[in-house]
């Protein structure tokens, strides 16, 4: 019996796991693309995705801190991005798409314009 239990724990677990990875297109909003500027304020380097914040200033002066979820880790080593060359207070451009929910500062990230003019492709094949 208890072989049969570690059977059922064991695939709960991967079920679990394989369904925590989501596409971003049930997040994110294709017909919504974005590009901002603004400040790096956080950089979260962590698989599954990097996620990374800035603040945005618009015409008014109000900031808004935008989280960036962007591809993996590996992805963003094989692009040239390092974590030294994304480091807190760097201003950056980036383009990607906003969220579906109204009000939530978040965008799938796709290309990030680094202040030297370098351009990286930062996002994943996952839908958008």
């Amino acid at each position: 019996m208890s072989r049969f239990l570690l059977g059922v724990f064991l695939c709960v677990m991967t079920v679990g796991s394989a369904s925590a990875h989501h596409n971003a297109s049930a997040k994110y909003d294709s017909n919504k693309p974005i590009t901002v500027t603004g400040a790096v304020t956080r950089v979260e380097w962590k698989n599954p995705h990097i996620y990374f914040y800035i603040d945005v200033t618009n015409e008014a002066g109000n900031v808004t801190n935008y989280a960036i979820e962007n591809g993996s880790v590996n992805g963003f080593y094989r692009s040239g991005v390092s974590k030294d060359s994304l480091q807190i207070g760097n201003e950056i451009t980036v383009t990607g798409f906003l969220a579906r929910m109204p009000g939530l500062n978040h965008i799938n990230g796709r290309r990030v314009t680094f202040a030297d003019g370098r351009e990286v492709f930062v996002g994943s094949d996952d839908g958008l």
